[in-house]
């Protein structure tokens, strides 16, 4: 008997022992559970619409970059614990991506968002142009010239910047995200007159844009979102708007609001870079709000870096372009204010 209890002690011990080796090793716990993400390097890259534009709510990093808690970025590392270094920045092309946020990667990064390409196309830009009475505007045009360049110009370098993002970050999990269609039929905001048709080729540069990138996203091997199905129902005028029309200040319209990231991006992002979608619960949406003095700290070091990107922010028709551009058309503008 005292023989029998020895040999099991032994086998007890031998599990013990390759238990805590496991463990030792990380191999004990499955991939994707709240021990094995936590303290996980996580990297936000890319424009405004990761930085979290529109959001109303942002960190004092000393930069104009418009980096939000309410931001995807932020709700996601706070979700799964993992330690985010926030470098998506407003107004952020690819080159300032490549200048100015890659070298935040490193071997030891497990987990990458980037939405970038929209700013390169000159978003700010051909919404001005559309946002024009259409006596005043050339949308047609803008967007004809945001299209070549998405289909000529953007591939390339799309390509050459994901291939930095995996050399600089191997061990990385990258997933790539789109932008949203801004309409959905209507415009009902004071001072802009979008036409449908002028929405309509807005949208479909959306897609234009979503499939190049999902293209490019694809041949590097990294996952891609595409926000467009999640965000139908809540365009600009929806009943329950993720993202905003013309807005006060200026630089939050046509930008996700906190609802688009919290319920929109949040769980879309999540899903594919954590192997499970995150719901943003209010006690969530706190946990995040509550990192902001510390990610501001993390940013602030990067702030001479920062200050090279210069913000895209629309520019809504005022009364004296108005007025210029009716006299050079021969309009009355009085009269065509008072019938629209």
């Amino acid at each position: 008997m005292n023989g029998l209890t020895f040999r099991l002690s032994k086998v007890r011990l031998a599990v013990s022992l390759t238990s805590i080796a496991l463990l030792g090793a990380g191999l004990a716990v499955a991939p994707g559970s709240p021990a094995s993400a936590a303290g996980e390097s996580y990297v936000a890259l890319g424009d405004s619409y990761s930085s979290g534009v529109g959001t109303r709510s942002y960190l004092s990093d000393g930069s104009a970059c418009k980096r939000s808690t309410l931001a995807y970025p932020s709700l996601v590392a706070a979700a799964k614990s993992y330690s985010l270094n926030f470098r998506a920045c407003s107004g952020a092309v690819v080159a300032d991506v490549t200048n100015s946020q890659l070298s935040a990667l490193s071997s030891s990064t497990r987990y990458v968002t980037i939405s970038v390409g929209g700013n390169d196309a000159g978003f700010a830009d051909v919404i001005t142009e559309c946002a024009l009475p259409a006596w005043a505007s050339d949308c047609a045009g803008a967007v004809a010239g945001a299209q070549n360049y998405i289909r000529s110009t953007l591939p390339g370098s799309l390509g050459t910047l994901y291939s930095r993002i995996r050399s600089a970050a191997p061990n990385a999990k990258v997933v790539v995200v789109g932008y949203p269609k801004l309409f959905m039929g209507e415009d009902c905001n004071a001072f802009t007159w979008f036409s449908p048709q002028d929405e309509a080729i807005l949208n479909d540069t959306a897609v234009l844009l979503n499939n190049t990138t999902a293209s490019r996203a694809s041949t590097a091997g990294f996952g891609f979102v595409n926000p467009i199905s999640r965000f139908t129902g809540h365009a600009v005028c929806d009943d329950v708007e993720w993202v905003n029309g013309l807005s006060n200040p200026i630089e939050e319209s046509y930008h996700a609001n906190a609802a688009g990231h919290r319920d929109g991006y949040t769980p879309l992002v999540s899903s594919p870079l954590t192997g499970a979608a995150v719901t943003a619960t209010p006690a969530l949406v706190d946990a995040a709000e509550a990192t902001g003095s510390a990610q501001a700290a993390k940013q602030r070091k990067y702030a001479a870096l920062d200050r090279h990107i210069e913000p895209k922010v629309f520019q809504p028709p005022t009364r004296e372009r108005l007025q210029k551009l009716a006299d050079q058309r021969g309009v009355d503008l009085d009269a065509w204010l008072a019938t629209h």
